[in-house]
């Protein structure tokens, strides 16, 4: 079995239970894009921690889920992320979880039947002394299992499990579907509210298109994670920040220093018969040198759709326009935020 000890950003992530700090309180669940429903299923656990704070012996919240994610293995195909490993530990680390187990989800895991399931990895491995899941959560072979089966087993070895219902937004339950739905129709504010934070990008700036420079524009070239869900194909009022990789931050927040305002275009760039996904970021009032700098692109705002131009003349005047527009918007809406503040 593959395995990831290590420490990020003072997060324990590992693959392998048997390597996993122990005892535990455990969240249980997919977890991808820690939206507003995640953040209610992690929080019980670190109630927990709290009510037991003068006890000698340490428990780790921890965060288990699965990798790959089980709609990859089922289909076998790529499946991109709204958090890959990178983002998703920084945001734990941020809301207090201490460890991350990656359960491997291969033959070996979903032929577990429900009972092995608990008594194995979550009681024996994990020692885990209360669990917390969502209402909608399955486990086991076939996902046979349900919560309530859940809560019979771990009774058996005196486990508390923490059923939590479905969190909802104007009468639609919160998701990683609702908002990569939200996402694919460039929705950025719905996105942003389900997720409880902005949707980010965050990539290394690798070398631009001389097509660019020809035409008095120099874009930065990002090159992201492969498993990362792209929003709509089209051009976005951002926020950027750099990403400060020189000190050892107790947060993301802490790392991330903004260094401006731009847009972003997310399209499709042939090449040699195929196409690949292309994020260029061109910053508003930047002269510095962003080259081999890892960024973070925070949206704000969808601008239009992917188009294509009959001139560079026209291209340019296109970009000149988007850079207005988005300049407007978030002067705009920093303006506003200061007033609310």
């Amino acid at each position: 079995m593959n395995k990831i000890a290590n420490f990020t950003n003072n997060v324990r992530v590992t693959s392998s239970t048997s390597a996993a700090f122990t005892p535990t309180v455990v969240a249980l669940g997919k977890f991808d894009g820690l939206h507003c429903g995640h953040q209610q299923v992690i929080q019980p656990i670190l109630n927990h921690i709290k009510t037991r704070s003068l006890t000698k012996e340490h428990i780790y919240p921890t965060v288990v889920t699965f990798n790959p994610h089980p709609q990859e293995f089922f289909t076998g195909k790529p499946w991109p992320l709204l958090t890959p490993l990178q983002e998703k530990v920084q945001q734990l680390q941020n809301c207090g979880v201490e460890q991350l187990v990656l359960l491997p989800f291969d033959k070996e895991l979903t032929a577990l039947s429900p009972q092995d399931f608990v008594e194995k990895i979550l009681v024996q491995q994990l020692k885990a002394q209360m669990i917390s899941v969502g209402e909608d959560f399955r486990f086991g072979k076939h996902r046979s299992g349900t919560t309530s089966d859940l809560q019979d087993i771990a009774a058996k070895f005196n486990i508390p499990v923490v059923i939590v219902p479905n969190y909802s937004f104007q009468d639609e339950r919160i998701s990683s579907s609702s908002i990569r739905q939200a996402l694919a129709k460039g929705d950025i504010h719905r996105a942003k509210v389900l997720l409880n934070y902005p949707y980010k990008l965050t990539g290394k700036v690798v070398k631009t298109q001389q097509l660019d420079r020809s035409i008095g524009f120099s874009p930065a070239n990002i090159q992201l994670t492969a498993n990362k869900l792209l929003p709509r194909h089209g051009v976005y009022a951002v926020r950027v920040f750099i990403v400060n990789e020189t000190v050892d931050a107790s947060s993301l927040s802490n790392q991330l220093l903004p260094i401006g305002i731009g847009v972003m275009n997310v399209a499709h760039h042939l090449v040699v018969n195929d196409t690949y996904p292309s994020v260029e970021v061109h910053l508003l009032d930047w002269l510095g040198d962003l080259y081999d700098k890892t960024l973070t692109v925070q949206l704000e705002e969808f601008l239009r759709p992917e188009q294509k131009f009959s001139s560079s003349e026209t291209l340019k005047a296109q970009i000149t326009a988007d850079c207005a527009k988005a300049r407007y918007l978030l002067l705009r809406s920093t303006n506003l935020e200061k007033f609310a503040g």
